[in-house]
């Protein structure tokens, strides 16, 4: 088949970000990890990092990243990206490491790099997706996965005398001196799609302007793994995971609120 010549198109809304590969997606049927990875590519395309920008994913779903940004990245080991980003940064102040991780990865075997890196208030971008499961491997129980959500490790659904209560990972690091902007944004519908994408956009922003580091979770659905058709997966994420992880953002310093007064619109 011939590939499409967009330019030929008059009535185009709009086409791959130039930072992105021109390959098709091999993530599952209605997975929102593909969306995720579209408003980074937009958003380092608005703000020309395309030079600067260093992609740092470790393992479970995000680990493909390399096969999709037209950047120079790493693959960590399992839960670390923030400790390599870290040294990264400090090496070469001039770059714009970037870390994307799952729940499985940030807030399981990651927990102690993401906590110190905060605290540390190191000068990161963190794009975190939570779809409540071990997407990659089959499916297990996540620190994310709600109380009575069934998993392959959880047949009857979690239960939290045997496996604690799921972690809100915005809250807790929220409490911490070192980050400059925590937010949580979902992928349910158009406009918090929108939304997300600001909020991405303002977490790479507070990096160029030398602020702590910012993090953004994103919800969003994994049909295969929910078993759930992929349209009714995001009335789930609306009915059940919203109520246990609430949208908005958790930690605002002031110098943040001065760059969100100059957000695009």
């Amino acid at each position: 088949m011939k590939p499409i010549d967009y330019g030929e198109l008059d009535n185009l809304v709009f086409g791959r970000p130039d930072v992105m590969e021109d390959r098709p997606s091999h993530f599952c049927a209605g997975c929102g990890h593909g969306i995720v990875q579209r408003l980074i590519g937009e958003v380092i395309d608005e703000l020309n990092l395309q030079e600067r920008a260093i992609c740092v994913a470790s393992i479970g779903c995000t680990v493909t990243a390399y096969h999709y940004f037209k950047v120079d990245g790493l693959e960590s080991a399992h839960g670390r990206a923030p400790a390599v980003a870290t040294a990264i940064k400090r090496c070469r102040p001039d770059l714009i490491p970037f870390t994307l991780q799952g729940d499985g990865d940030l807030a399981s075997i990651g927990t102690a790099e993401i906590v110190h890196a905060c605290a540390r208030g190191e000068k990161l971008t963190v794009i975190f997706v939570n779809n409540a499961t071990y997407g990659m491997t089959g499916g297990q129980l996540a620190p994310t996965t709600l109380l009575g959500m069934y998993s392959t490790s959880t047949v009857k659904g979690r239960n939290h005398h045997q496996s604690g209560f799921p972690i809100r990972v915005c809250e807790m690091l929220a409490t911490l001196d070192g980050p400059s902007y925590i937010a949580r944004v979902s992928l349910h519908n158009p406009a918090n799609v929108r939304k997300a994408k600001k909020a991405i956009d303002l977490a790479f922003r507070a990096q160029l302007s030398g602020l702590g580091l910012a993090l953004v979770e994103v919800l969003s659905p994994c049909p295969v793994n929910w078993k759930i058709d992929p349209v009714k997966a995001l009335d789930w994420m609306v009915e059940n995971m919203i109520p246990q992880y609430p949208l908005g953002e958790f930690k605002v310093t002031p110098e943040i609120a001065l760059l969100k007064k100059g957000e695009r619109a």
